[in-house]
């Protein structure tokens, strides 16, 4: 499968609305684009999945092995129903940023392990003979690093374009393959968060298709896809590449568990890898949308991922027989895994602008939303002897069971890697609340802990990713197996 690493000199350059407008164009000409994103992010890959009609994968050096990234390409381009022809993966941040000082997790070093050439993306307001300099120094900066081609962001105009164009041709080798003037109509809104998910925008599709038109007229299509280059997708040197959650649309064994997963405005943050990783384990998922559906599906267990909950209060709060509904079941003893914004509806309340909102009131505690990020970025996470799913199995010793057995020596495990990113503290707890992971980075709950653990339910405010450090899927699975109660039945697919 050929590549290409979309990236910018820094945030905010139009990559994203670039990107998408790439896939949606690229697709209807025919090409099979398959999508990725750097880093952990929920709502970028949304729109980049709905513009190339097919699941958008992140790539990230913090929860996933070097391995892992190159396997994970080579087996997303043959999924899905037909291989793709083209891998575009879109950046974060600026090119060469990343929190190493070496640039060991930066855009450049994932570049450079998958052998992409890089497209930069560059907002020229306010510059015209200066983008040259800068061109220069990132090709002197990143030695190992094939820019192939440049698109001129945010062009004021004819005259501005062909000064731009003048003086990357004249001082430069980096051919520029097109130049996007300002258009309005282009615009994804944002909000807290970042962009508003594809999923809360009732005109996704139009306005895919306008920036996707915009990107037909303005950029050299041809020239982009001849940029492209065959990736990296042998293993690298040393043991071979674990088996990462590749995605794989047919679980490999007959369900035999139910698992109801809210998948709505409210709650949309799910990886897709993820997903199929539950289904290889043995779940069949059902999704249930928790601001409509009065009756929580028939299931084993529950699954509520992250996403804007505040937004959607209102609606959350009318629909109290489902909250209701939801309390009974896990008060009753059915297992349940709720993740950031699911944590935020399973408490007593949620205020937001002044605003107070009755929730599910599984976990006794109250969200408040505040006016900046309580935790945001990478997270490290070690497992305390609370920690209620049964061991991973995986042969980094990560992920260990509450018997400590692969930790410390002390009831905690080895540290798994996750993230987080949000507004919302989680006052009134009871002093005796039991958590499942003691927080070595980031701030997860309360600063030192996160994972609330309240009989077969665990609400933690990190979001985590299957991988081969921490095996969460088939663990969760393996756990509603067990408390099920009663013999197994299978359960068509």
């Amino acid at each position: 499968m050929n590549g290409l690493f979309l990236s910018a000199l820094n945030k905010s350059s139009g990559k994203t609305t670039v990107a998408v407008g790439l896939a949606a164009a690229l697709t209807e000409r025919g090409t099979l684009v398959q999508p990725f994103k750097k880093g952990p992010d929920y709502i970028d890959p949304m729109w980049l999945g709905l513009a190339a009609g097919r699941p958008c994968f992140n790539l990230d050096f913090h929860t996933m092995s070097e391995d892992e990234i190159v396997a994970l390409i080579a087996k997303t381009g043959a999924g899905h129903g037909a291989d793709a022809d083209l891998a575009l993966i879109e950046g974060n941040k600026g090119l060469f940023d990343g929190l190493d000082l070496e640039g060991r997790d930066s855009n450049a070093a994932l570049a450079e392990l998958l052998g992409a050439p890089v497209i930069l993306v560059i907002d020229t307001r306010g510059m015209t003979r200066g983008i040259a300099p800068v061109l220069l120094g990132y090709q002197s900066f990143g030695l190992k690093l094939n820019i192939a081609g440049v698109i001129l962001n945010q062009v004021g105009g004819p005259r501005h374009e062909s000064k731009l164009r003048a003086a990357v041709e004249h001082y430069t080798d980096i051919p520029v393959l097109g130049a996007i003037g300002c258009h309005a109509e282009m615009e994804i809104s944002e909000r807290h968060l970042g962009l508003i998910p594809a999923n809360e925008t009732n005109a996704a599709d139009a306005l895919i298709a306008a920036i996707a038109g915009h990107i037909a007229r303005d950029v050299d299509l041809d020239r982009v896809l001849d940029a492209a280059r065959p990736l990296n997708n042998a293993s690298r040197a040393g043991s071979p590449a674990p088996a990462p959650s590749a995605p794989a649309r047919t679980p490999a064994t007959s369900p035999d568990v139910r698992i109801a997963i809210a998948m709505d405005a409210a709650f949309s943050f799910y990886y897709p890898d993820d997903l199929d990783a539950l289904e290889r384990a043995g779940a069949r998922l059902i999704p249930f949308d928790a601001l409509t559906d009065r009756r929580l599906p028939d299931a084993d267990g529950l699954f509520i991922g992250g996403g804007f909950p505040e937004t959607q209060a209102q609606e959350l709060t009318a629909n109290a027989d489902l909250r209701h509904e939801i309390k009974s079941a896990l008060d009753a003893g059915m297992p349940a895994y709720a993740e950031c914004g699911g944590l935020m509806y399973l408490a007593r309340s949620l205020t937001w602008r002044g605003q107070r909102f009755e929730m599910a009131g599984v976990i006794p505690g109250d969200v408040v939303l505040h006016d900046r990020p309580v935790g945001r970025g990478y997270v490290q996470l070690r497992e305390t002897a609370a920690a209620p799913w049964p061991p991973g199995g995986n042969d980094g010793g990560n992920g260990g069971g509450n018997d400590g057995e692969n930790g410390d020596g002390n009831g905690e495990s080895s540290d798994l890697p996750a993230h987080e990113f949000h507004y919302a503290s989680l006052e009134g707890l009871p002093p005796d609340t039991t958590f499942a992971y003691r927080v070595k980075r980031g701030f997860g709950i309360d600063g030192d802990n996160d994972g609330i653990v309240i009989g077969h339910r665990l609400g933690a405010c990190s979001h985590q990713r299957n991988v081969g450090l921490n095996p969460w899927a088939e663990r969760f699975v393996s756990f509603v197996r067990d408390k099920k109660g009663f013999e197994i039945k299978k359960v068509s697919a």
